[in-house]
């Protein structure tokens, strides 16, 4: 009998997620098996796994050491500690994961750290390359406390723009700025002036709308979330008349067929290893709390991160 357990929907529990005895992974050629250390939540499965049927496993990030190599002799090697991503099913203690998903780690990255690295890590890295370099332009990143808008505050700054953070309450400017943000706007209202060469946008609705208003000539608005509202209403003259602005639709799952996921996860691993990126991590539980944790981030009773330790 398989001592592998996950994480999966069971409608009849409260909270709808649940820890189970599960099949142990069965490797393809080009996969590893990873004890799974740590995993971290986020919205998109956590919303998918309030609708799922029984059984469904969700997850996408995860952390921890390689148990057995690939068969076809790429990637980590046995004991490597190592950050990758699935598709879903990544919340459970053994997984299989394809090589060129996984990355290792420098000793100086925790595994809590590293889970938070592939959604919310990922989609800021990706999402700031959307207009070219992003050296001595302006960008904005709204929904800046959330998981993929404190990467992109800090890989902004990093990469040498001048950044502004947009955020829904004026006591979060703060701690914003010190995450390295040069300015702070409040409110579902992006102001029409200054304008950017690139916003990182996250909350939709009224913040979308207004923040395609405040492109500058040949920006580039990349929507990767719809936080506050699916639906968006702007005005097409002033977007138009702009001149040779784009609104970039993001799904990280497409992304990653340009590029493999190991490549961006290890740029993250040594930023972090290195001190210039901090994950900004609000939770850290057992994952046998996991539903609980799941309802607060739906319920936005934290910012930043969640992350779940296993064993």
């Amino acid at each position: 009998m398989s001592d592998n357990r996950a994480v999966i929907v069971d409608p009849a529990a409260a909270g709808r997620l649940v820890i189970r005895a599960v099949a142990d992974p069965t490797p393809d050629r080009g996969e590893a098996i990873v004890r799974v250390r740590a995993i971290s939540l986020n919205r998109g499965e956590v919303r998918r796994s309030t609708m799922a049927p029984a059984g469904w496993r969700p997850g996408w990030d995860l952390a921890g050491t390689v148990e057995r190599t690939a068969s076809d002799g790429s990637g980590p090697k046995v004991g490597a500690r190592v950050v990758g991503f699935l598709p879903e099913g990544a919340w459970a203690e053994r997984v299989a994961v394809p090589t060129h998903a996984l990355a290792e780690l420098p000793e100086k990255v925790t595994f809590s750290q590293a889970a938070t690295f592939p959604v919310a890590g990922l989609t800021a890295l990706h999402a700031l390359g959307k207009n070219g370099p992003i050296l001595g332009k302006r960008v904005l990143v709204t929904g800046a406390t959330g998981g993929v808008g404190d990467f992109a505050v800090q890989l902004a700054r990093l990469g040498g723009a001048h950044v502004t953070a947009s955020a829904r309450r004026a006591d979060q400017a703060a701690a914003l700025r010190q995450l390295g943000a040069h300015e702070v706007t409040v409110g579902d209202d992006i102001p029409v002036s200054p304008k950017y060469d690139l916003v990182i946008e996250s909350v939709g609705g009224r913040t979308l709308g207004t923040a395609l208003a405040a492109l500058e000539r040949g920006g580039v608005c990349v929507t990767l979330g719809v936080s506050a509202a699916a639906e968006v209403t702007f005005d097409t003259r002033t977007f138009f008349a702009t001149g040779r602005t784009r609104l970039y639709g993001f799904y990280l799952f497409t992304e990653l067929g340009n590029e493999p996921a190991s490549i961006g996860l290890r740029r993250l691993a040594d930023l972090v290893a290195a001190g210039q990126l901090a994950p900004h991590i609000s939770v850290e539980r057992p994952w046998a709390d996991i539903a609980q944790v799941a309802g607060d981030l739906m319920a936005r009773k934290y910012p930043g991160k969640a992350v779940l330790t296993l064993g």
